[in-house]
């Protein structure tokens, strides 16, 4: 009888082993079926500085020093760094004739931040060129202020083709961005007709306000429903009264690839690289802005995840078109201008055009109050004629700050005897 249990025992315990083996396996497996393999479809692997073993579970700034002050004390008999490493991390994603735009828009990242930043510019093979030839031929002092990689259009070899048309060409590749820069922790994703009227680190500091439910945060597709377009329109579920804009979209992407989401389409909860494809095959016949849609399905499910800005931080033509509905524009000014709808190169919004004039324009080096401030403020004194036109000063309430305070800086540095941020 004795042996009969010992042969028992040591058959549980052989199985006991096979399957842990064999979990281990399809883990392993699983893991390796989430790689991109980006070798093979030739991209070569790029090491951001925000690198290391310790995974960041606070956002932004904070997170990024818990993790280096790791680092420092694994270094035995090193006293602790100060952190060096402050830059805010910016991505965006230019195809077709949006060069001349993206690049507007970066500049007017770099006139207005004092710290460092870090450009992530996904484009078309044949802009990569145009890109760098026109950031290099930058001022010096100007290109210490930031660094860039680019980075070429990527989807999923299996559906490339249905995410390339979905909406306007390459405007998905944003949703694949938490999957593409695995090592990097936060970022601020903006469309290309951004234009930053306050320092890209302060949007960044919001991060700082993320509970510990947060893992994305976006503005409001309207203030007034009445005017919305989800909350009269959508065909599919949307986040809140009426939806979301993913223009300007600030991401813990740490928390994001952890995160296990809430869905209509199983019980189960899926990984963000596991949610997409199925949604898009269950919505793609309702579905009219493409992946900003998805982004409000998604965010419907696991509303605790999203941190939701005020609307001076996306300010759209709807938030004026109809006359002023942005109070927190009427307050403070605008911080980040979208010029959604191509108002930046036609004549229906005169407003938005003359302020992505102004920055185009605008020569480096030279007094941005006589060389931007001044002549923009001219130009919206033609366009009162239209609603935003009324609302102008909405426009460069804030910009006048921001100005002030990069001249101040300037001053500063000069009697000090060094100018700031002339390090990379």
């Amino acid at each position: 009888m004795r042996c009969y249990l010992h042969a028992f025992l040591l058959c549980m315990v052989f199985t006991f082993c096979s399957l842990l083996y064999v979990f281990s396996q399809l883990a392993s497996t699983f893991e390796d079926s989430e790689e991109w393999n980006l070798r093979e479809q030739g991209i070569p692997e790029r090491r951001s500085h925000d690198t290391g073993h310790i995974l960041r579970k606070r956002p932004g700034l904070a997170g990024l020093r818990d993790r280096e002050e790791g680092l420092d004390r694994e270094r035995s008999g090193s006293a602790v760094k100060e952190h060096s490493d402050e830059r805010s991390h910016l991505a965006v994603v230019a195809c077709g004739p949006r060069l001349e735009e993206t690049l507007t828009m970066l500049k007017s990242a770099v006139l207005f931040s004092k710290k460092p930043l870090h450009f992530y510019i996904f484009a078309e093979e044949n802009l990569h060129h145009s890109f760098r030839s026109a950031l290099d031929s930058w001022p010096r002092t100007v290109q210490n202020k930031f660094k860039f990689t680019i980075y070429p259009i990527t989807f999923p070899k299996d559906n490339a083709k249905e995410w390339k048309k979905l909406f306007k060409p390459c405007a998905s590749q944003r949703l694949f961005l938490p999957l593409i820069l695995k090592e990097v922790d936060s970022l601020l994703y903006v469309d290309t007709d951004i234009l930053f009227l306050r320092s890209v680190e302060d949007m960044w500091a919001l991060l700082s306000r993320f509970n510990s439910s947060h893992l994305a945060a976006m503005a409001p597709e309207h203030e007034e429903p009445r005017i919305g377009w989800y909350n009269r329109f959508a065909r599919h579920p949307y986040y809140g009264k009426t939806g979301i804009n993913s223009g300007v979209m600030l991401m813990n992407m740490t928390r994001l690839r952890e995160k296990f989401f809430k869905n209509d389409m199983t019980a189960v909860e899926l990984r963000w690289e596991e949610i997409l494809m199925p949604l898009l095959q269950k919505y793609k016949l309702n579905i009219t802005w493409g992946d900003q849609d998805l982004l409000n399905i998604i965010f419907h499910h696991n509303p605790e995840s999203l941190y939701v800005f005020p609307c001076h931080w996306n300010y759209r033509p709807d938030h004026c078109i109809y006359g002023s509905n942005c109070q927190g524009a009427e307050q403070e000014g605008i911080f980040i201008l979208h010029g959604n709808r191509g108002v930046y190169h036609d004549d229906k919004q005169p407003a938005f055009r003359a302020v992505y004039d102004a920055i185009q324009k605008y020569p480096f080096g030279e007094n941005m109050e006589a060389s931007l401030l001044q002549p923009l403020e001219a130009s919206l004194q033609a366009t009162t004629h239209t609603y935003c036109g009324r609302a102008s000063h909405l426009f460069t309430k804030r910009l006048k700050q921001s100005i002030m305070s990069v001249h101040q800086d300037i001053t500063q540095s000069r009697q000090s005897g060094h100018y700031f941020n002339t390090t990379p």
